[in-house]
C-alpha cells in the first residue's frame, strides 16, 4: 500500500511549495475578520490548505493514492499520542464522576489566592512537567484541575491556560525523561545531558520573565469583587453537598502522578486512573454503575446525575465535561493537519522549503535562524515534533560542523522552534490538545504563553552573541 510514497518526484518551484502554506494563513485570517476564528473555520482552512497542497502534488504525478498512505503512516506513527488524547477525555469525565475535579476546585478555593493563580499554574505544572517529562500528561492532570479551580473563582481563563501550557512544555524542553527531548539531542547528534544544559541559556531567562509577569498579575490585574468570597462559597458549597470529598477521592490523581513519574505508559496509566474513579464515584459517590459508563464515554451531566441538587450555572459548566467523545473534534483536526503534511510531503514541497532556506545560510546568525524556520515551518506542516527534530537535525549536522559549531547548539535551535512553538499555532496537535483540555482556544491563551514566546527570541539572541568573531564556516 506504501509503495511510491518516496518516490522521487520533479522539483518544485518555490512558489508551489509555498501555495499550501499561503492558503493556509490566507483562510485562517479571512476566517477572522468574515465569521471568526472558531475551532469550524479552523478545521475549514486546514482542509482548504490540504486541498490545494493535493492539487500541486498532482501537478508533480503524485497521486491520491500516494496522499492516502502518507497519511495513514503518519496516523500510525502518532498512535501513541492519539491514545493519551481519547484517555484525557476519558480521564475527566471520570474524574468528575469520582470527585477527583471537584475536591480539587475545593482545594483550589480554599489554598489559592486568586490573585497569584497564574502564577501557581505555572510553577505547578512546571514542577510536573519537570518531573514526569510529559506537556500532555501534565496539562491533563494538574492543568485542568487548576483550570477547574480558576473557573470556580471567577478568574480570567486566558492568563491561567497560558499560565499552564508554559509550565507544560518548560518541562517537556528540560526534563531529560521527556520524549522530545532526547529524540533533539539524537538527531543533532548530542549528548543528552550537555543538550540540556545548553538549553539553560535560553530557558531560564523566558522561564523568569514569565514568573515574572505571571507574579505581576497578582498586582495589576483586576480580579472579580466576588472571587473567594460569597459567589466562590456558594460554588464550594455546593460541590460539597453534590459530593463526598475526602482522601479517597484523590486517589486517582495520585495513581496518574506516580504512574506518569515513573514512566510507565501514558495511556495505560491514565486510563488506570479513570477506571479507578469510575470505582469510586459507584462506591463512594454513590452512583450508578451505567452513569459511569455515561462519563467515561460522554462525558459528565451535572443534570442527570445530581439530579435535585442546586448547582450556580458556573458551576455546572464546570462539571459538565469531558468523555472520550469530547475528543472527537480534536481527531478531525488531527487528520486534517496530517493531510496536509502528507500532500506536502509527497509533493516534494517540505525538502523544497528546506532547501530554500539552507541557501540562505551565510553567516552563524542566519543559519541558526534558518534551523530555526525550518523547523517552525515543518513542525507548522506535520504536527510531528519529533520527525521533524530527525529531519532538520540530519539536513543541518554538517553546516553546523562546517561553521564550527558544536551540537547541542543545532539541539538547543531545534528545541527553540519546535518544541515550544507548536502549541502556539491553532492547526497544530497539540494546541488543538491544549485548547479542548484546558477549554480555552490556542488564540486566546497563546498570548499569555511567554515561555513559549521568548525562549525562540532568547534562542536568536544567543546566536546573534555566538556569530561574533565568526565570519566564515571552519575550513
Amino acid at each position: 500500500m506504501t509503495a511510491g510514497i518516496d518516490a522521487p518526484v520533479p522539483r518544485l518551484p518555490l512558489a508551489l511549495a509555498l501555495l499550501p502554506i499561503l492558503t493556509l494563513f490566507g483562510a485562517i485570517g479571512l476566517s477572522m475578520f468574515a465569521v471568526e476564528a472558531g475551532g469550524d473555520a479552523l478545521l475549514v482552512s486546514i482542509l482548504a490548505a490540504a486541498a490545494v497542497a493535493m492539487i500541486v502534488a498532482a501537478s508533480v504525478g503524485a497521486g491520491w493514492e500516494q496522499v492516502q498512505a502518507e497519511t495513514a503512516r503518519q496516523i500510525g506513527e502518532a498512535f501513541p499520542a492519539i491514545l493519551i488524547l481519547l484517555t484525557i477525555g476519558a480521564l475527566i469525565g471520570s474524574w468528575m464522576f469520582g470527585g477527583t475535579i471537584p475536591l480539587l476546585v475545593v482545594l483550589g478555593i480554599d489554598l489559592i489566592d486568586p490573585h497569584y493563580m497564574a502564577l501557581t499554574a505555572f510553577v505547578a505544572t512546571a514542577l510536573m512537567s519537570v518531573i514526569s517529562g510529559t506537556s500532555w500528561g501534565s496539562a491533563g492532570t494538574v492543568g485542568v484541575a487548576l483550570m477547574g479551580a480558576a473557573t470556580a473563582l471567577q478568574i480570567p481563563l486566558a492568563p491561567v491556560a497560558g499560565a499552564v501550557v508554559c509550565g507544560a512544555y518548560f518541562g517537556d524542553k528540560l526534563s531529560p525523561l521527556s520524549d522530545m527531548t532526547n529524540i533533539a539531542a539524537i538527531g543533532a547528534g548530542a549528548d543528552l545531558y550537555r543538550h540540556i544544559r545548553h538549553m539553560l541559556w535560553t530557558s531560564i531567562p523566558p522561564a523568569l520573565v514569565a514568573l515574572a509577569v505571571f507574579a505581576a498579575l497578582g498586582f495589576f490585574e483586576a480580579v472579580p469583587p466576588g472571587a473567594g468570597a460569597a459567589s466562590t462559597a456558594q460554588m464550594r458549597d455546593a460541590l460539597a453537598a453534590a459530593f463526598r470529598l475526602g482522601p479517597l477521592e484523590a486517589i486517582p490523581l495520585l495513581i496518574a502522578l506516580v504512574g506518569i513519574c515513573l514512566r510507565k505508559p501514558p495511556a495505560l496509566v491514565l486510563a488506570g486512573s479513570a477506571l479507578i474513579a469510575l470505582v469510586i464515584g459507584v462506591a463512594h459517590q454513590g452512583f450508578a454503575s451505567a452513569a459511569a459508563m455515561t462519563s467515561f464515554v460522554q462525558g459528565f451531566d451535572a443534570a442527570t446525575m445530581l439530579g435535585d441538587t442546586a448547582l450556580p450555572p458556573t458551576l455546572a459548566n464546570l462539571l459538565d465535561r469531558g468523555g472520550v467523545m469530547s475528543m472527537a473534534g480534536t481527531l478531525l483536526f488531527i487528520i486534517a493537519a496530517f493531510l496536509l503534511a502528507a500532500a506536502m510531503r509527497v509533493s516534494g514541497a517540505l525538502d523544497r522549503l528546506m532547501d530554500a532556506l539552507l541557501a540562505l545560510v551565510r553567516s552563524v546568525f542566519s543559519l541558526v535562524a534558518a534551523t530555526m524556520a525550518a523547523g517552525a515551518i515543518m513542525v507548522a506542516m506535520t504536527s510531528h515534533g519529533g520527525v521533524t527534530a530527525l529531519v532538520v537535525g540530519g539536513l543541518f549536522r554538517r553546516p553546523y560542523a562546517e561553521w564550527g559549531l558544536r551540537p547541542e547548539t543545532l539541539s538547543r535551535s531545534i528545541e527553540d522552534s519546535v518544541t515550544v512553538t507548536e502549541p502556539l499555532m491553532p492547526w497544530t496537535v497539540s494546541a488543538v490538545f491544549m485548547a479542548t483540555t484546558l477549554g480555552v482556544p490556542t488564540l486566546a491563551y497563546a498570548p499569555w504563553a511567554l515561555f513559549c514566546w521568548l525562549s525562540p527570541v532568547a534562542s536568536l539572541i544567543a546566536a546573534k552573541l555566538l556569530a561574533r568573531g565568526r565570519t566564515a564556516p571552519v575550513a
